[in-house]
């Protein structure tokens, strides 16, 4: 049986003043990608954020590798929106950057070594930046940054990839280039969480889909019913099938 990376029950959530997240369920398996689509403010990103332990919840529960977060923490990474995850003008190279997400596993006053080194020209190369390893962050182009920011999230090798809105704000050829990595990581074997307000690109890359409703509804649709009639027919508030 296919090992089971992520199930969410009944997971409500809250913010003061507005109700985001009611009753959610869902569950993944390893090698799956699950779409996360819905309007602004429909709690795509605070679906992310619950998962990676960022906000607190009191309703529900959150089981990843079916144990929780803090005992699997490594096998998890993570790409936030690029224009909010990253000071660009900071003076580092493209390998410092991808290098840096391995600090956390290393003792204080640790140096960096040559597995270290090693891992990230790998990352690097998943996402086809070896030749920049040694340029200025912020001397390259946005789509090339968020390809580095994947290769930093793939550094220390997770088997879940949760991406927040990873194409925004870059060109059209940028998009088609990142979404393109994103298909081969999952078909090698990386489960894959991603937002995104590209529709069209979720629908043709994912193999199940959430869909967020008006206020914190969702639906989970698997391959065998995904279609670009039956997603807007959910968001328009016609929920057919729930949790197939």
């Amino acid at each position: 049986m296919n090992e089971e990376i992520i199930r969410v029950e009944n997971l409500t959530f809250e913010y003061p003043d507005t109700a985001v997240l009611k009753n959610v369920n869902f569950t993944l398996y390893k090698g799956d990608f699950l779409g996360i689509i819905g309007a602004n403010g429909a709690g795509k990103s605070t679906l992310i954020k619950l998962i990676l332990g960022l906000l607190p919840y009191e309703t529900g529960r959150i089981t990843l590798f079916g144990t929780e977060l803090s005992k699997v923490r490594s096998r998890i990474g993570y790409v936030s929106q690029k224009a909010n995850s990253f000071n660009t003008d900071f003076p580092a190279t493209v390998l410092e950057v991808v290098r840096a997400n391995l600090f956390s596993s290393k003792g204080l006053f640790s140096r960096y070594t040559k597995d270290d080194n090693a891992k990230a020209e790998k990352a690097l190369a998943l996402v086809g930046m070896t030749e920049y390893k040694g340029k200025l962050i912020g001397s390259l182009s946005g789509g090339q940054q968020q390809r580095v920011f994947i290769a930093r999230a793939l550094v220390s090798e997770p088997e879940l990839l949760l991406m927040d809105e990873p194409t925004v704000g870059i060109d059209a050829a940028s998009v088609k280039d990142i979404m393109a990595i994103i298909k081969r990581l999952n078909k090698n074997g990386i489960t894959i969480i991603m937002t995104n307000h590209d529709t069209p690109a979720l629908l043709e890359a994912a193999d199940k889909l959430l869909i967020f409703c008006e206020h914190g509804y969702e639906e989970f649709v698997s391959r065998a019913d995904l279609s670009l009639e039956r997603v807007t027919s959910i968001l328009a508030g016609k929920r057919v099938h729930k949790h197939e």
